[in-house]
């Protein structure tokens, strides 16, 4: 079992003020800290970005910083309301960001849905896998006021399975970490030789 630290960036795809994913996110990145690693937020209600733009996104100025954020994160969580089955157009547009930044790094999704989140879910573990990322076999998914109250956890069965979900993201992601660094700096002819640095 691994026991890295890891460094998890959690992106919170609601602009709802109280947010039921932000206050989920919030429960998860307090266990992954007291395991030991360190979370960074996107909450994207907040930071709100522009629309992609391929002819202006990747110089504007508030993109180094972001790519910089995305680059170091091991494990990237979304955190998301289902909308027509759907993520959120803020989850979106983060995704529609970057490519190459997310590969052979562990995604992990949030749901907040009345219909257990499963499309969205599948298109969160779509989108992980055009980009070369790993995806967790399952996701969570909460419900408001059954799960998730007045921004508290309410729910014992929702407690356990954030519990089983910050573990797993943690072992997994670490060991996923660990290997994709020594494809990065190795030479064998592993799928990530491709994102080596070119000397």
């Amino acid at each position: 079992m691994s026991d890295t630290p890891i460094h998890v960036l959690a992106v919170s795809g609601s602009n709802q003020e109280k947010s039921l994913t932000r206050a989920a996110l919030d429960h998860l990145a307090g266990l992954l800290r007291g395991a030991g690693c360190t979370v960074d937020i996107l909450d994207l209600n907040g930071e709100p970005l522009d629309m992609v733009d391929p002819t202006a996104t990747y110089s504007a100025d508030y993109y180094p910083a972001l790519k910089e954020r995305v680059e170091k994160a091991q494990v990237i969580v979304i955190g998301t309301p289902d909308y027509h089955g759907s993520m959120s157009g803020a989850a979106k547009n983060f995704l529609d960001h970057f490519w190459k930044e997310f590969a052979g790094k562990l995604f992990g999704s949030i749901v907040a849905s009345y219909e257990k989140g499963l499309t969205v879910t599948d298109q969160l573990r779509t989108v992980a896998r055009q980009c070369y990322a790993w995806s967790m076999p399952y996701g969570m998914a909460l419900q408001d006021k059954a799960d998730i109250r007045d921004g508290e956890i309410v729910s014992d069965e929702f407690r356990d399975r954030l519990e089983m979900f910050a573990r797993d993201l943690r072992v997994y992601g670490g060991l996923l970490a660990t290997q994709r660094e020594a494809d990065l700096a190795g030479s064998d002819p592993g799928f990530m030789a491709r994102y080596r640095a070119k000397d």
